[in-house]
Order: structure tokens, then sequence, then C-alpha cells
């Protein structure tokens, strides 16, 4: 995503470029606005003249890999269309502790009423950046792809699946709606617990597929491996398997699928269950359970 934002843009537009979507941010934005500040900012009404301008800087507390620098952009031309907004670091890019991020000149009660909203965006979008990228570190020299969940905030998916791309990781279906992904409330629902049912029924469900629709199925123990592959998937799912469990089932598909690794992933997991030659680690703490990175918005100086 290319992060040098324009000079004064259109006050009509704005601009958010690479692969997030600018109807859906600008969305996210104004709900976000609209919750925050229903009715307006009094403190700022009583208290910041209305001509004042203000230069502020987004600067990290502490260490991290960026994310979100279109988006605070964004929200500070949402609320003054003539905001310069300069982003300093480039989304995907580590920095350390006391880095400036990025710069906004512009009328001073704006920057306050979109500051909280932006930082709120930033600093989650910046933490799953950070956590996919040491995930991603771990499993160097492997062929394991770090892939996230849905378990994504609602409303913000889009924004948080654009964080694990920053982050080096790769992105899981987006939506129930892209692919097929049949998992164990779906088999004990359409088997009623007679596992040779399985191979016909997942055969006749793939018939009805086009030949463009990626089908997958999570297993939770060996001997669904063989029924599962029997039906010509495209990935199997192993469901909180053990490394040596892993490393049975990665022999016993033997390229017959793609094989994927869920469940039990942690900082400390990650490296064994990457060694199995598993292709796909996906990891829902990437995004349902990290703490907001540290980012401020310091005001540096006020005009007028």
């Amino acid at each position: 995503m290319t992060t040098t934002t324009q000079e004064t843009p259109a006050p009509t537009r704005v601009e958010l470029a690479g692969s997030l979507p600018e109807t859906a941010v600008l969305n996210i934005l104004r709900a976000a606005l609209a919750e925050d500040a229903p009715y307006g900012d009094i403190t700022s009404q009583v208290l910041i003249p209305a001509q004042a301008r203000a230069t502020a800087v987004l600067a990290a507390r502490v260490p991290g890999v960026f994310s979100g620098g279109a988006v605070f952009a964004a929200a500070m031309r949402l609320t003054d269309p003539a905001a310069v907004v300069d982003v300093l670091v480039p989304d995907g890019q580590p920095f350390a502790a006391g880095t400036p991020l990025a710069r906004v000149t512009g009328n001073a009660r704006a920057v306050l009423l979109a500051e909280r909203v932006a930082l709120n965006l930033v600093q989650r979008m910046s933490a799953i950046a950070t956590r996919t990228a040491e995930f991603v570190d771990l499993v160097q020299g492997t062929k394991a792809r770090i892939t996230d969940t849905r378990k994504t905030t609602p409303g913000l998916r889009i924004l948080e699946r654009y964080a694990v791309r920053c982050g080096g990781g790769a992105n899981h279906r987006f939506s129930l709606s892209d692919a097929v992904l049949a998992k164990d409330n779906h088999l004990a629902v359409i088997t009623g617990g007679d596992p040779a049912k399985l191979t016909a029924i997942l055969r006749q469900a793939k018939a009805q597929l086009g030949h463009t629709t990626h089908f997958e199925v999570e297993v939770d123990s060996m001997d669904q491996i063989e029924p599962v592959l029997a039906a010509g998937v495209d990935t199997i799912m192993l469901d909180n398997f053990t490394a040596n469990q892993l490393l049975a089932g990665v022999a016993l598909v033997n390229g017959r699928a793609r094989v994927e690794a869920s469940g039990n992933v942690n900082l400390h997991t990650v490296a064994g269950i990457a060694a199995t030659g598993v292709d796909v680690i996906s990891i829902g703490g990437l995004t349902h359970s990290v703490v907001a990175l540290d980012l401020g918005l310091d005001m540096e100086l006020t005009v007028g």
C-alpha cells in the first residue's frame, strides 16, 4: 500500500491507495466518528478557537510494525478536508519506540475530533501487524504460511485482514460466502455420527460447486483423513493435532491436498508446527486477542 499522501486533496474525496477499498474504509470511519461525536465535540467547541490551527505527530511509544497510515490520513481529512497529512513510515515497516509515524497539520478542532478514532484504528491495526510479523519470523525457512481466521472484530474485518498482510501474513477466506470450510459441527450434523457416510456426502457437496470454489474440510482425528481425501477436497485442516500427529498427518496426506494446521498455535509452538511440513498455519489470535499498540498523537504547535 502506498503511504505517501496527496497534498490538499479535493474535499469530496479521501484518497486511499492499494488494497484498502476507499468506500469500505470511509464507511467505518464515518460510523466511528458518528459514535464518538454524535453532536460534535463540545470540549473543543468551548475551549479551542474555531480558526485555530495545529500540527500533531503520530508517534510510537513502543516498537512495532506499522499498519494504517492511509486510515489515519482519511480520518483526519474527513474532519478537515484541507488537512495536510504526511505518512512518514510505510505500512509493513518495523519502527522503533519514539519514531514519528505520521504528521497532520489542519484545523485544531478537526484534529482533536478525529484523534481518538484515528488512534483506536491505527493502534489496533499496528498491533495485529506486529503480532503477525512475530509469527512469520518464527516460521522462516519452512514452507508454512501464517494466516488469519474469521475471528475478527465485527465491522473491522477489512482493516484487520489488511493489517495481517502488513505483518507478512496471508488471509484465509474473507467470509462465509467465499469458500467451503466444513468444520466439526458441520460434519456432526451431516453424518449423524456415522463416519462411513463422510466421503459420499462430501463428494455430493463438492459436485454442487463451481470449479473455482475452494473446498476445505476440518478433521480432528487421523481416521478421518482418508475418507476426506477420498472426496477430492482441496485443503484438509488438522485441528488441535499434536506435533507428532501433524507429522503423521502430513505423511498420510502425501501431497494429495494442502494441509492446514489450526488450534493451540502460539509463539512457543508455531515453529514446531511449521517444522512438520504443513502448508498453512491459521491463527485466530492474530486478530481476536491482540492488545492495542501504544501510539500517541502529540500536538507540536498551535497557530493562530
